[in-house]
C-alpha cells in the first residue's frame, strides 16, 4: 500500500491541500478543506518517527514549524496556536500546526477546531500565499 503522504506530496489523494513552503526537506501544506490556519509540516523523505528523522530533518521541521506558527499568528490572530506531532494515522513524520480561531466556544476540543461551523471564512489559497512570505 502507498504511504498517502508520500502521495500528496506528487499531488494525488484526498489529503492533497495547498503548498506554502517546500524545499528539499520538508513540505509545509494546508490541510484541504475550508478551515483556515490548519497546516502540515512534512518530511519529503518517507519516514515514520521523529527519532528516525536526520539531524538535518530535525532542524528542517523545527524552522518550518516555527515560521508556520508565526505566519499563523501574524495572519490569523488567533487565540492560540497549536502544535502536535501524533503518528497514529499514517506512519510518514508530519508535525500539525494549527490555529485556534478568537471565539472558539471552550467546549470545543484543541484538536476539533475543523469541526467548529463558526470558524472564520476566507480564501484559503490567498491565505497560503500570504503564509508562503514567512518562511
Amino acid at each position: 500500500m502507498d504511504c498517502a503522504i508520500c502521495a500528496k506530496h506528487r499531488g494525488e489523494g484526498p489529503l492533497v491541500g495547498p503548498v506554502v513552503s517546500t524545499d528539499d526537506l520538508v513540505v509545509v501544506s494546508h490541510r484541504p478543506g475550508d478551515f483556515p490556519g490548519y497546516l502540515f509540516v512534512e518530511t519529503r523523505r518517507h519516514v515514520a518517527a521523529l527519532d528516525e528523522l536526520t539531524a538535518d530533518e530535525v532542524s528542517a521541521v523545527s524552522r518550518a514549524a516555527w515560521c508556520a506558527a508565526r505566519g499563523l499568528r501574524a495572519e490569523l490572530a488567533p487565540e492560540h496556536v497549536f502544535s502536535a506531532i501524533a503518528g497514529r494515522s499514517v506512519a510518514h513524520f508530519h508535525q500539525h500546526v494549527f490555529a485556534r480561531h478568537q471565539g472558539t466556544p471552550a467546549e470545543v476540543g484543541w484538536l476539533d477546531g475543523p469541526l467548529w461551523t463558526g470558524a472564520p471564512v476566507m480564501d484559503v489559497d490567498a491565505l497560503c500565499g500570504r503564509l508562503a512570505g514567512y518562511f
